[in-house]
């Protein structure tokens, strides 16, 4: 029986859905691509014919939360703030969009973000490069005429560093080393 784009389309949006409700319940460790696949109402086997691992469900997840936020700073409208303002707005608004995901970002950092890994979905793979795209272009209408590879490298490097430091929700009466920033971003 062959499968239509409209149902493998559904399907995989059931699959994301019900994983982050497990991830979110149950924790990112204790939930098992069984119990994905399950809560989905498929076979387990039918769930990789959308995703390698619970990992790339995860990494996903995060590309699709993330797959809008450079429209608003790719229009070459925005006039006024400076190259620092504008890298610090779109930080802030991935931070915010990441928000659901918090928990779970050392592992989207060392599998769909990590520049190293190769075992990445296509998601993951895009979501990368719009990011990074983002940055260029910021930094192409703020007079860089060339971004050289190496300094994406090294934003990408600060970038996730950044992530892994978020990750870790301030402790109570405590806001951090990012103090409000932290706050802001939630």
């Amino acid at each position: 029986m062959r499968v239509t784009a409209q149902v493998q389309t559904a399907t995989r949006r059931r699959i994301l859905e019900v994983a982050q409700e497990l991830f979110a319940s149950q924790g990112f460790d204790a939930t098992t691509t069984r119990d994905i696949a399950k809560a989905a109402g498929i076979a387990t086997g039918t769930m990789f014919n959308y995703f390698s691992s619970k990992e790339s469900v995860v990494g996903s997840l995060a590309a699709e939360a993330l797959a809008d936020l450079g429209e608003g700073f790719n229009d070459g409208n925005r006039e006024g703030p400076s190259l620092e303002e504008e890298l610090f707005a779109f930080i802030a608004a991935g931070l915010r969009k990441l928000k659901p995901l918090r928990k779970h970002l050392p592992v989207v950092l060392g599998t769909a973000l990590s520049p190293v890994c190769a075992n990445v979905d296509d998601d993951c793979c895009r979501l990368r490069a719009s990011h990074l795209e983002t940055i260029a272009q910021l930094a192409h209408r703020h007079g860089l005429k060339e971004f050289p590879t190496m300094a994406l490298q090294i934003y990408w490097s600060l970038y996730a560093g950044l992530l892994l430091f978020w990750h870790v929700p301030p402790s109570r009466g405590h806001a951090g080393p990012l103090g409000p920033f932290v706050r802001d971003v939630g």
